[in-house]
């Protein structure tokens, strides 16, 4: 094909362009993508982009729950704003209540009229960071104003599907028989329908994710892994249907512990007694990125970094923790296929993202609220293309968590609301959700830098690319601080009739937005041009690009 230069050119339609099947790559770029149209690696579950939201400082009271008597704006007490913003992102399934306070949540203290309901110690009450609220409001002294009605209404106005984790540690299987039953029961049924229809819904909610317990080796009730086989073959065993499809998930390790993993999956699926479970499909794993002292303390505090105040080290730092995420999915998924081959469960990594000290949060009532800047945007997006790489493997996640908490994608207080750029990474990912994930190959130069005087390195440029119909998405990391990336891209095979670009920047790493200003950290327009067969882009440094490439 004869060499055309569209330059300067983010949407290019009339002519189609045909991509040899080996790449001729110019010298004048440095880094190069090819995507592999023919070889597919899986479907993205549009779970994989869910998120969370616990009891726990202003993710609930103050973010999530404003009350139907407020002067802010809401739908049947639920904030008006965030409800939009999620369908926009196309939220496809929240977790709640917890985290570790569903271990200590009792789901009968949040049904029935709002004025009876009971007020109860919150699981946070015994936190350190607590002590600055002084015993006082409803961070310590759960009201119970929302339960699961209001989770359910809060779900359906936003369009996703709920996740529930219930309460392994301090309440019986039989507890948990009769929350299943409150949802999922034909209306006028039971007295737990009819309790559920006196609240106004009637129908049954269909409930189908279920946690069984969580972080059951730490404050889920701190279970050796043979302890926590056991409850959960009798939380499991029976549970009622009513036709619903449930599907259980495990509380997995705490990170990559894989002698945990081993170690349940030997009592459920090996030995004299192997329980085969079809509602068994999803192992949870967590990872935060929260450990940045590059080795020098495992101190779960100590380790913590600045979500502001931190140095180009410290940037890198958060990126490599991030990027542990590739060999926790490989290892766990290795040992899970060791006792359940045919991989019927998935793993489910329903908490991660960066968590620093306290010190940002937007007021003193939010436990764990932290800033969200460019360098989160980067580390988030860094993450979902991991699981979109494997998409085979994974089958939810949920990042930490949704407002005013850790990896937030908003932050709010009162009648404040903001996005953040996890928002917009959200956003430019969206379009992954049930696409058919595609190998692609990057190729780009290292970063090299100084680790406490040695010298170090990570990978220049990576990303993955999806496909629906005739439609490539093409998500793109650049995690270099200082230089951009050159790139030519490939699609061997294909035919572009038209291609548009996306990028998520910022030429100052600790940009964030805030009250004040609220658009620091916005997308904009990604340049892209077609030469010599080739799509050609600029990926400016500490960014997180999207091209969608449409084929004939």
């Amino acid at each position: 094909m004869q060499r055309r230069d569209f330059l300067k050119s983010s949407a290019m339609t009339g002519a189609v362009f045909t991509f040899s099947r080996r790449p001729l790559w110019a010298q004048s770029s440095d880094s190069h993508i090819e995507i592999l149209l023919d070889e597919p690696i899986g479907k993205i579950s549009p779970n994989v982009y869910g998120q969370f939201t616990e009891h726990i400082g202003g993710v609930i009271y103050d973010g999530v729950w404003v009350g139907e008597n407020s002067k802010i704006p809401n739908r049947f007490g639920i904030r008006s704003e965030l409800l939009d913003r999620l369908k926009e992102i196309h939220v496809p399934v929240i977790r709640w209540p917890g985290g570790c306070v569903a271990d200590s949540y009792d789901w009968k203290d949040g049904v029935g009229p709002v004025a009876n309901r009971p007020r109860r110690t919150n699981f946070w009450e015994t936190d350190p960071d607590a002590a600055r609220l002084n015993e006082k409001g409803p961070q310590i002294f759960e009201p119970n104003e929302f339960g699961t009605n209001e989770f359910m209404q809060f779900c359906r106005l936003s369009g996703a599907e709920p996740y529930f984790a219930a309460n392994l540690r301090s309440l019986s299987a039989l507890e948990f028989d009769h929350w299943v039953e409150y949802c999922n029961s034909p209306a006028g049924s039971t007295t737990l329908a009819e309790m559920r229809g006196a609240a106004g819904f009637p129908d049954p909610f269909g409930v189908r994710y279920w946690g069984v317990g969580n972080e059951s080796w730490g404050c889920g009730g701190n279970f050796t892994p043979e302890e926590y086989a056991s409850e959960f073959r009798r939380f499991t065993n029976w549970v009622p249907r009513y036709g619903v499809d449930l599907q259980f998930i495990g509380s997995g390790p705490n990170g990559n512990d894989i002698d945990w993993t081993h170690r349940f999956f030997e009592q459920i699926f090996a030995g004299g007694h192997p329980y085969f479970n079809p509602g068994f499909a999803g192992w949870s794993v967590h990872h935060y990125a929260s450990n940045l002292s590059r080795g020098k303390t495992t101190d779960w505090i100590l380790g913590k970094g600045e979500a502001l105040h931190f140095e180009a080290i410290d940037w890198y730092e958060l990126m490599r923790e991030s990027d542990r995420m590739t060999r926790i999915l490989n290892d766990q998924w290795s040992v899970m296929g060791q006792y359940d081959p045919e991989h019927h469960v998935k793993l489910v990594v329903d908490e991660y993202g960066p968590w620093y000290r306290q010190g940002t949060e937007v007021d003193t009532t939010h436990l764990f609220g932290q800033q969200v800047t460019i360098r989160d945007a980067v580390a988030t997006a860094l993450t979902l293309d991991t699981f979109n790489r494997n998409a085979e493997k994974i089958g939810m996640a949920a990042c930490a968590q949704l407002v005013n908490n850790i990896n937030a994608l908003f932050l709010t207080h009162e009648e404040h609301f903001i996005t953040t750029p996890n928002f917009h990474v959200f956003s430019m990912y969206a379009a992954h959700q049930g696409a058919q994930a595609l190998r692609t190959e990057f190729s780009s130069p290292d970063i090299h830098y100084q680790r406490d005087g040695k010298p170090a390195s990570f990978w220049g440029l990576n990303g993955s690319a999806s496909r629906k119909a005739d439609t490539i998405t093409l998500t793109v990391v650049n995690p270099d601080l200082e230089k951009p990336r050159q790139a030519q891209i490939a699609l061997p095979g294909g035919k572009v009739v038209n291609v548009s670009g996306t990028v998520l920047r910022s030429d100052n790493m600790h940009a964030h937005n805030t009250f004040e200003d609220p658009n620091v950290v916005l997308p904009g327009k990604l340049d892209v041009s077609i030469s010599s067969g080739m799509l050609n882009a600029m990926f400016p440094a500490a960014s997180v690009a999207k091209l969608e490439i449409v084929l004939t």
